[in-house]
């Protein structure tokens, strides 16, 4: 009953090349040589391709799959114009946000193999992409425990992917995103904190660049401030919260992985004293809570991944947000996906047929796409 009411999302929205994916630009060109031949050789055979991957993870880039087979499938009319092939084609797929088992088909295509061939490279690289950051992004999730996590890698990849990965990152319940982009598929906005590089326009004044924040920017918005850049987050966290009183939701730790922040150095002897660590924190939060701003939260960002993150977490630092980075993007061919013929219809019904070691693999949990 329940997954009759999941949706997937609207091929429209996603701005897909349509013209360049229909003539296989994106395509490796074996695939479009063999579409080439097959329509060359009036040969139109049915089959039934399988879709897995070999990894457990959290399945993602299903419906761009799927609208890259609804906008693109189909060929070139004798006059020049496109015959669209999606209502040729019988898919059934899981859905975006599904665990998934090694080997396990998450999607299956029927039809004649010219339609889609040229397809397949654009479809199995969504897939492999969304995945890695749904599962990463899980992973993530998952070792924060309840608290936020706010999706921040933007900018260590190409603008292009943006889109995509902040919403396989949503599926997994990464709710905060550093980009418009990010956000665009399920309508929200971008969020942040005041960088370092406007503090260093206002001279290096923590204060006066979050306040000119507080000042400027629209009221619904948090203000959270960045705390670390002359390397005293006491100080400084103190300072905006003086100043900003309860203007000031936040504060953002994000030291540097080669420096000892300066209430760190007495402490120093039992701990790897640099970076974020978990002494700083509780120097942050133990400072803010003696002068009364209690309500002021702890955000922290600078290499964080889902270990350092579970460590935090069992250690109880006192944190109520998680800002990652480049770790949603660990993994780099660990989750790609594969599609083979496993079946074959010339007209007199379906066959095995299926290169050795890679059998059809019915999976119930597939639903029809409509």
């Amino acid at each position: 009953m329940l997954r009759a009411q999941r949706r997937r999302l609207d091929p429209a929205i996603l701005n897909l090349p349509v013209e360049k994916m229909r003539e296989g630009y994106y395509s490796d060109v074996y695939f479009n040589r063999a579409r080439e031949i097959l329509e060359a050789d009036g040969y139109h055979p049915r089959v039934r391709m399988q879709v897995f991957q070999r990894n457990r993870a959290v399945l993602c880039g299903i419906d761009e799959a799927i609208a890259i087979l609804k906008l693109c499938s189909g060929r070139h009319a004798p006059g020049g114009s496109w015959e669209d092939g999606w209502d040729h084609l019988v898919v059934h797929a899981l859905y975006d946000g599904d665990a998934i088992e090694p080997f396990e088909t998450v999607m299956t295509i029927e039809g004649d193999y010219a339609l889609f061939a040229h397809l397949e490279t654009s479809y199995l690289g969504v897939l492999a992409r969304r995945t890695r950051i749904a599962t990463n992004a899980r992973a993530i999730v998952d070792a924060a425990d309840g608290k936020e996590v706010l999706f921040f890698p933007a900018r260590f990849d190409h603008h292009l992917v943006q889109t995509g990965d902040g919403y396989a990152a949503y599926i997994s319940g990464a709710l905060g995103v550093s980009t418009d982009a990010n956000a665009e598929w399920w309508g929200s906005r971008g969020m942040g904190t005041v960088p370092h590089a406007l503090i260093a326009a206002y001279g290096g004044d923590t204060v006066r660049a979050t306040e000119k924040f507080a000042q400027y920017i629209d009221p619904a918005v948090n203000v959270i401030a960045l705390v670390d850049f002359d390397n005293d987050c006491v100080g400084t966290s103190l300072a905006c919260a003086r100043a900003l009183g309860s203007r000031l939701w936040g504060v953002r730790l994000d030291t540097s992985g080669t420096l000892v922040d300066k209430s760190v150095i007495p402490q120093m002897g039992t701990f790897p004293p640099t970076g974020v660590n978990a002494q700083l924190v509780r120097n942050v939060r133990n400072a803010l809570d003696v002068e009364g701003f209690g309500a002021v939260k702890i955000v922290v960002s600078g290499g964080f991944d889902a270990e350092r993150i579970h460590r935090f977490e069992q250690d109880g630092v006192p944190t109520d947000a998680y800002a990652v980075g480049s770790a949603f993007f660990k993994g780099a061919g660990e989750f790609d996906f594969t599609a083979d013929i496993v079946a074959l219809d010339r007209g007199d019904g379906w066959r095995e047929c299926h290169k050795v070691g890679r059998p059809e693999r019915p999976n119930p949990r597939l639903s029809p796409v409509e």
